[in-house]
């Protein structure tokens, strides 16, 4: 929580100071390529407002983002989310808007790559939130146990070195590659006492179950408690066969 909070409070400060930069002391060297234009190219996007309005974008981005980090020290969930998806949306649709203001041999390739950027992006993270919050599902077959869902695997009861069900989880430092949503932690994880470990955590349910492997550290967990249970007694039980 305070990590993400820090995080989001850097990202504002640096779109303000970047964007009073530009705007108001004509630091255009900062927007990207702008350095490498031709000199005429340059007073002509000056002309346009280009650069001026480059700089407002990210002041206006940075503002909207203050507006919305109260949400933050709230209980909605995905707070975040909101937050990094307005971002987002703003500046990548701003940037097409202000194609309108580049030079005009070069207008329409602009609003073309925009557009491109735009469509992906937007349809890259709407993929990933989608898959994330679909989570991840726990089976038990005879000889293994299997967890779908992004970073997910099978493993063999024979493979497994130690089970422990733990009435919380340890603390966790950062994220190393995986989904780290308010919600949801999924994928590989530093954990206190642990290590590397492999994560697949209901935030807030417990107890959690720990199964460490030859060469992995797996905690995972429902949000109903005894779900939980039930798989670490059967694993138990299957293990002692």
């Amino acid at each position: 929580m305070v990590g993400l909070v820090i995080v989001q409070i850097a990202v504002i400060a640096l779109f303000l100071v970047l964007g009073w930069a530009v705007r108001f002391k004509k630091a255009y060297w900062l927007i990207s390529g702008f350095s490498f234009r031709p000199e005429e190219e340059k007073k002509r996007l000056i002309e346009n407002g280009y650069p001026q309005k480059t700089g407002s974008l990210l002041i206006g981005t940075a503002l909207g983002m203050l507006l919305l980090l109260p949400l933050s020290f709230t209980e909605f969930r995905f707070a975040m989310e909101v937050q990094f998806g307005f971002m987002i949306v703003v500046l990548l649709g701003g940037f097409i808007y202000i194609s309108k203001f580049e030079i005009a041999e070069k207008r329409k390739r602009s609003y073309i790559i925009g557009i491109i950027v735009f469509i992906v992006t937007l349809g890259s993270l709407t993929y990933l939130t989608v898959s994330s919050h679909k989570g991840y599902e726990m089976s038990l077959q005879e000889d293994g146990f299997e967890i779908s869902g992004m970073y997910g695997d099978e493993w063999a009861f024979e493979d497994i070195q130690d089970v422990q069900l733990l009435e919380q989880m340890p603390e966790v430092t950062w994220k190393q590659n995986g989904i780290g949503l308010p919600t949801l932690a999924q994928g590989h994880f530093k954990v206190t006492g642990y290590g590397s470990s492999l994560l697949f955590i209901q935030k807030g349910f417990s107890p959690v179950l720990y199964i460490e492997l030859e060469d992995e550290h797996v905690f995972v967990n429902s949000k109903d408690g005894r779900v939980t249970r039930e798989w670490y007694e059967e694993i138990n039980q299957k293990r002692d066969r």
